[in-house]
């Protein structure tokens, strides 16, 4: 009874983790049209700016998934080196870290920038309404500093 139990067991661990690494995250141009299609419900987007907002964020991913390779990359550089307790390899690919971070936020910020263009004098002020109430753009606790569209 206790070797059935225990079979159970690790057969549901098993279907457990199996399931959990089909589990695949959405694509880049899927979380883009979520992000229009929120966009567009907060602030009345019209389909000509739907469309420069999904060419806009589009653009800002492609830019992104190189930095994310990169940085994926760095992190198991940094593994290694705290593995091997390597200081100076440790603050040098922190260093290349932090700079692929300011990158990604560059990125971010200008194609907000970009974005904010495109909309009407009312949309602007209800974005600004709506960072300042911290409302539906970013999850709980409202968008970091900066416009925070993403």
């Amino acid at each position: 009874m206790k070797i059935q139990t225990l079979l159970l067991t690790i057969l549901a661990g098993v279907t457990i983790t199996a399931s959990a690494q089909t589990q695949t995250r959405p694509s880049a141009a899927d979380m883009t049209a979520h992000h229009v299609k929120k966009l567009t419900t907060l602030l009345g987007l019209t389909s000509a700016q739907q469309q420069q907002a999904t060419t806009i964020y589009s653009s800002a991913d492609k830019s992104e998934q190189t930095l994310h390779e990169t940085e994926a990359q760095s992190r198991e550089s940094l593994r290694e080196a705290v593995k091997g307790n390597d200081a100076a390899t440790i603050d040098q690919i922190s260093a290349s870290v932090a700079q692929t971070t300011a990158q990604r936020t560059s990125i971010r910020a200008k194609a907000d920038a970009a974005f904010y263009q495109i909309l009407t004098p009312d949309q602007q002020a209800k974005l600004s309404e709506l960072e300042t109430e911290h409302l539906g753009l970013d999850g709980p606790g409202g968008p970091p500093p900066g416009m925070g569209l993403r």
